[in-house]
């Protein structure tokens, strides 16, 4: 049998129930394009990977072979930290530095802005935000952030509903909510990245649990089994079962990885930093 050197031989890691094969970079990107600074990635409901960088182009698409697609950009998608795609073919997107959430129509069109433009607030949205998440009713919320230690609920039309949260380290304060996630089951669950640990609340701000033993978690996904993937900064991604047991961890690679998503095939890719590549976790069993 031939031998098979440690730079050909692929990595292969486990998520406690499945085994994937690492690929990275997996992207191809143009001729002559390089990189930013990474920020999140995710899937659309097309199948394609839309990576976020804090760069132009803020936006670039690849197809689910890894080739490219296309490139978007606008001027104020300045700093871009959150994504979150709808099933239309929207695009929510946090821009933590221009301290706003835009709205993009499938075609590129800014349809929807919560937050004014380079207008930070205290307390109030927004004061560089974190991350976006969209219930299946249409309800928005938002980590807010780096400047803020707040969680906002908007309704589907832009409305501010509710506010919760403040800076500290005690039950429902924040350090940091560096990403959220609203569940199936209409939990919220808030990555509190400086403290370690994510909380869990009802969709009216109610705290229901803590979960801990994280470094530094920094992005989450939750597949169609209930099942979450944490990013953090070990670098590790820790997959956890409905209920926030942590059934299985592997590494991670660069830095760390900064966003997390999944594919409706049960791969999963990771935006990392450190150098800004995208990685795949191809699912083998």
């Amino acid at each position: 049998m031939a031998s098979v050197s440690n730079e050909d031989r692929p990595v292969v890691v486990t998520d406690g129930r499945r085994r994937f094969r690492v690929t990275r970079p997996w992207e191809r990107t143009p001729p002559g394009f390089a990189w930013g600074k990474i920020s999140q990635l995710c899937v659309s409901a097309s199948g394609e990977i839309v990576v976020a960088q804090r760069a132009d182009p803020a936006l670039v698409v690849f197809r689910p072979d890894g080739s490219h697609s296309r490139s978007l950009h606008h001027p104020q998608l300045a700093s871009v930290h959150g994504l979150w795609p709808m099933p239309d073919g929207r695009l929510y997107v946090a821009t933590f530095d221009a301290h706003q959430v835009l709205c993009f129509g499938p075609d590129g069109t800014l349809l929807q802005e919560f937050g004014r433009f380079d207008h930070p607030s205290w307390q109030a949205p927004f004061n560089h935000p974190t991350d976006v998440s969209v219930a299946a009713d249409g309800e928005v919320y938002v980590s807010d952030g780096y400047g803020n230690a707040r969680i906002h609920r908007f309704a589907p039309d832009g409305r501010l509903l509710q506010s919760w949260g403040e800076p500290g380290t005690g039950p429902g304060q924040f350090a940091i909510p560096h990403a959220v996630l609203v569940t199936g089951d209409g939990r919220v669950l808030v990555l509190d990245r400086d403290n370690d640990r994510i909380q869990v609340f009802a969709r009216d701000g109610r705290l229901l649990e803590i979960w801990g033993g994280f470094c530094r978690p920094m992005d989450i996904w939750g597949d169609a089994t209930g099942h979450f993937y944490v990013s953090d900064q070990t670098p590790r991604i820790s997959c956890l079962d409905p209920a926030g047991r942590v059934v299985g961890r592997c590494r991670a690679f660069g830095t760390f990885s900064h966003g997390i998503w999944g594919d409706a095939q049960g791969n999963l890719f990771c935006a990392e930093q450190g150098p800004s590549l995208v990685a795949k976790y191809t699912l083998i069993d």
